[in-house]
């Protein structure tokens, strides 16, 4: 793992973009992409540069269950926002929060299947949770339909007018389809992610700390502040 620790999310934005604009020059294709605030001074930096992603695949990590994808809290609706309005890819491709559980998770892992993810970009929860593979969740799982916690509803609250509102359960891309990406950013900013980052980083290795999986990876950079490195 290599820690970049930066002084704000701006910062860190800047320096996800390098990164991306680094692996897009050796000849990257396909980008793994998250939703949240975490990764939103990164989209800024790609949607205000002059990098061609017309000829690229995007898959994003998870969608909220039940949610239409024009639902303005719906993660295609936020991706379309934060980054394809303005940098339009050649394939993009969101879980479906209205297909059956069965269903998604066979056609999701064919997509991941056949477009491997060269740069997957990662946030991470108070408990360590990565898409939505929250504490728990095993290493090997593929896409997969997941309850989400007290905790992760309670962290998503703010972007709906209601916590009733909230929903319980999204699809994610699994632990296991998120560890077959040939290199990892990670992006954590605020004291609150502190304890999740040294445990990530630290260890042990533990399916009740979801990201410490990542130790495992050959190609990891984790983006913290000063905040969130607090910790380690």
């Amino acid at each position: 793992m290599k820690i970049e620790v930066v002084k704000n999310k701006e910062e860190g934005g800047k320096v996800a973009y390098r990164l991306i604009k680094e692996a897009m020059e050796e000849g990257a294709e396909v980008f793994g992409l998250a939703t949240g605030s975490t990764p939103e001074m990164l989209y800024k930096e790609l949607r205000e540069s002059d990098l061609d992603f017309s000829d690229k695949i995007a898959v994003n990590l998870d969608e909220y269950i039940g949610l239409e994808a024009d639902h303005p809290q719906s993660y295609e609706h936020f991706m379309k926002e934060q980054l394809f309005n303005d940098k339009p890819f050649k394939e993009t491709h969101i879980p479906d929060g209205l297909a059956t559980e069965e269903d998604e998770n066979e056609r999701y892992d064919e997509i991941l299947e056949k477009n491997p993810i060269d740069v997957q970009i990662l946030g991470i929860g108070t408990n360590a949770h990565i898409g939505f593979n929250e504490p728990g969740t095993p290493f090997d799982t593929k896409t997969h339909k997941i309850k989400l916690t007290e905790d992760t509803i309670q962290a998503n609250k703010r972007y709906f007018e209601s916590e009733d509102e909230v929903p319980d359960y999204a699809y994610s891309m699994g632990i296991a389809s998120i560890m077959a990406a040939k290199k990892i950013i990670l992006m954590a900013y605020g004291k609150n992610k502190a304890e999740a980052i040294e445990k990530t980083v630290n260890g042990p290795v533990s399916e009740d700390v979801p990201a410490s999986i990542l130790q495992k990876h050959p190609d990891v950079v984790i983006i913290v502040d000063e905040e969130a490195a607090s910790q380690l």
